[in-house]
């Protein structure tokens, strides 16, 4: 397979270890990433995720990006065989990876993430070994009602790790929502600083609804399909789904039975 810098994303938006915690909240609002690595000279030092930066409590904070930022569990270099970072990527539950001239100098030219290599895949004609998300399906959800409050959604976020999580009325899946909503929204800051919460916002409020969804036989390659479509990292998976008139994909109700995961589809490819 060809190597990492044939598809990785050049100069990518990066701060400073200097660039306060309100500027990060800013840029993570518009830009609408997942993360941004932090540098200092172009040498990279670190990254900040949306759910460091919602761990940042006050509207005007003193913190700088060195006393947010985390290691980088993955760091990639141009020359790096897509296949062997995607099992890297995998291995160590990550979505992306910076990539750096070499490691001896740190020099940051780029970032991959597991989206590049899924286009990748699919534009490859590779074929995954479940056909059908059947056999791939977790049927173990966590998921949130249109009336919790944010503050409780926040920290099933932050207990799981899951970036989207859906949304239930009456026992049927009427929406998500994800940390990029709370983050946009600004309803949320909990953290380092104080405990203070905006406990008055709901989900319902948040939320993005219809849901776009699968079913059981949905193949594996229009999951993907679909993922990179909507940029969408988890499909609910659903039975006895009501669809919206002219969009198939999304249901204004629907039975939920379980999530597939852009990794889960990931590694499908990759065995």
């Amino acid at each position: 397979m060809s190597p990492v810098e044939e598809i990785m994303t050049p100069d990518p938006v990066t701060v400073s270890t200097d660039t306060s915690a309100t500027k990060i909240r800013s840029l993570f609002r518009e830009e609408g990433f997942r993360s941004f690595p932090v540098v200092s000279h172009n040498r990279l030092e670190g990254i900040i995720t949306r759910g460091d930066i919602m761990n940042i409590s006050s509207t005007k904070s003193n913190l700088k990006a060195r006393g947010i930022m985390e290691q980088i569990p993955v760091i990639a270099t141009p020359d790096m065989e897509i296949r062997a970072l995607a099992m890297e990527i995998l291995k160590a539950d990550v979505v992306h990876a910076p990539v750096v001239e070499s490691t001896d100098s740190m020099q940051l030219v780029g970032i991959i993430t597991v989206v590049d290599i899924l286009r990748k895949l699919l534009y490859n004609e590779s074929q995954p070994q479940n056909k059908i998300l059947e056999s791939m399906i977790n049927r173990k959800v966590v998921t949130c009602n249109y009336d919790d409050l944010i503050s409780h959604v926040w920290g099933l976020m932050d207990e799981t790790g899951f970036s989207g999580i859906p949304v239930m009325k009456k026992k049927k899946i009427i929406g998500i929502i994800t940390r990029k909503d709370i983050i946009i929204s600004g309803h949320v800051r909990i953290g380092r600083e104080s405990q203070e919460i905006k406990r008055s916002v709901r989900v319902e409020k948040i939320m993005k609804t219809p849901p776009v969804v699968v079913t059981p036989s949905t193949t594996t390659r229009k999951a993907a399909e679909v993922m990179l479509e909507y940029d969408i990292g988890r499909l609910p998976v659903v039975k006895n789904p009501i669809f919206v008139k002219n969009e198939p994909q999304r249901a204004k109700e629907a039975d939920l039975i379980g999530i597939v995961s852009r990794e889960d589809i990931l590694w499908s490819y990759m065995r």
